[in-house]
Formats: C-alpha cells, sequence, structure tokens
C-alpha cells in the first residue's frame, strides 16, 4: 500500500510554489489592505493584530502561496484552471461568494454631437485616456482589441475583445473572447437630447474576478464597477467638452493624460 510523504515543517515554510488562484490572490491583496488600512487607523493592540492579519493576507496576494494550502495539499490555482475549462465549455458563470456577475448602467449628458462622441469612442485606444482603470487597449482588427487593466498589487488583467454591434454615431456593442481574465460585455449608446447635446449611456456586464466579498471590500475603497465608470464618464465629459480631464470632486489634472490608478 503506498503512503503519501509527509512534508516537514522546512518544506512548508520554505516552499513558494504557486498554490492560490488569481481569484483569492485578488481578494487577499484586496482584504489585506483594507486591514491594513484599519488596523493603522484603529490603532493599540487591535490595531497592530489587524494590521498584522493584514500583511498576511497582502503576501499571500502577491505571492500566491498559502502556507496552510501548502500543509494540507490544497492547490486552488489549478482547481480554477480545470473550472475555467469546464465553464467555457458549458457557458455558464459559477455563482457565489467568489464569482458572480456585476451589471453596471451609467449615463451623462455631453455638449457634444454624437457623431463626435463615437468617433472618439470607436477607437479603442482612447479609452485609456479617460478610463483609469485600463492600463492600455491595442486595436488588433476591425472589429478586435486587446485590452490590459490595472489589479491590485501591482498585477494586471488581460483579455481580448471583439466588436457584436457598430452603428454609426449611435451604438457599439462589444464582448471579450472565450479564455479571458474577466469575461465582460458591453455597450455605448450615443442618443441626442432634445435640447442640445447628447446623452452618452453605458451599460457593463462582467464576472468580477474577486465576486461578491471583492465588490464589497472595493466599495469600501470608492473602487466599485459603478462608481468608476461614474467617474470613466465625467472624465469623458470633462476631455470632450473642454479639453481637460476634470476629476468628479471638479479639480482639473490638466491637458497631459491623467495618472492612472489601480483597480479593485
Amino acid at each position: 500500500m503506498e503512503h503519501k510523504q509527509e512534508k516537514s515543517l522546512t518544506d512548508i515554510l520554505t516552499n513558494m510554489n504557486t498554490n492560490v488562484s488569481s481569484t483569492e490572490r485578488i481578494v487577499s491583496g484586496v482584504a489585506g489592505g483594507a486591514l491594513i488600512a484599519y488596523g493603522v487607523k484603529q490603532g493599540g493592540t487591535v490595531g497592530v493584530l489587524l494590521s498584522i492579519l493584514g500583511g498576511g493576507l497582502t503576501l499571500r496576494g502577491a505571492t500566491g502561496h498559502c502556507q496552510v494550502y501548502d500543509a494540507m495539499n490544497i492547490n486552488t490555482a489549478d482547481a480554477q484552471k480545470q473550472k475555467r475549462g469546464a465553464d467555457e465549455k458549458s457557458g455558464t458563470f459559477t455563482n457565489g461568494l467568489l464569482a458572480s456577475k456585476i451589471h453596471v448602467k451609467k449615463s451623462v449628458t455631453i455638449d457634444k454631437s454624437p457623431a463626435e462622441l463615437y468617433q472618439f469612442w470607436r477607437n479603442f485606444e482612447n479609452l485609456p485616456k479617460f478610463m483609469t482603470h485600463l492600463e492600455s487597449v491595442t486595436v488588433t482588427g476591425e472589429k478586435t482589441s486587446f485590452w490590459k487593466a490595472k489589479a491590485p498589487l501591482g498585477t494586471t488583467v488581460e483579455w481580448n475583445a471583439e466588436i457584436t454591434s457598430d452603428k454609426e454615431n449611435e451604438r457599439i456593442g462589444w464582448k471579450s473572447v472565450e479564455g479571458s481574465d474577466i469575461p465582460n460585455t458591453g455597450v455605448v449608446e450615443f442618443k441626442p437630447t432634445s435640447t442640445r447635446g447628447t446623452e452618452v449611456r453605458v451599460v457593463l456586464v462582467y464576472e468580477s474576478p474577486a465576486g461578491k466579498l471583492g465588490a464589497m471590500v472595493a466599495k469600501l475603497f470608492g473602487e466599485e464597477p459603478s462608481q468608476q465608470v461614474y467617474g470613466d464618464l465625467y472624465r469623458f465629459k470633462s476631455m470632450m467638452e473642454s479639453g481637460e480631464v476634470i476629476t468628479v470632486e471638479g479639480q482639473s489634472s490638466g491637458r497631459e493624460p491623467m495618472t492612472k490608478t489601480a483597480a479593485a
């Protein structure tokens, strides 16, 4: 009878192979940062303990290694790869704490014509100029593009997208292709108003990499999806109307491309 070789304490403490899924890494990083910030603010013994716990979670997210998992022979990184393959074949997403679809709808009225706004947005490489979570978008074909977005702890997520609908000066629809880090779909509509200007309406649906838990933690730091899209649209409005990027708080960042921040 074959027996599994037990790991020594030294093996567990020194082994740094990745055994944590990308989903858990993002959640650990976001939650760890939240605990550190709260612990520092709280102060005292409780604050120190919370900061230490947060530091452990942050390290777990940064390295992708969990010593507790190692001791228990658990590897969620491999499990996530297998599950993603099964989901892609079935075309479904798993619901639950660590996986959920996020729906976002936002709109803003801009004092420009639908044609001007459509033409600017239709070149997806313009999007990082006002969408702070995007690091870059590269057009790869007539209807295809490659997207890279910032994530916590200096990491990035990326996906290929394809245009699903395109009605000149009226609407643009797109979706990520199979196997993307963040499965998502989106549409932007440009509707002339009865008075002047254009209503720009954005609808996004995507699978949150950190699921409901990540969305809840991100909301505490003002980085949840609806807040991001709200800020993006107002930066778009500012850029198209004045040539400058104005923050939602009303502070100008000038005509230079605005500094991009990490998105949870």
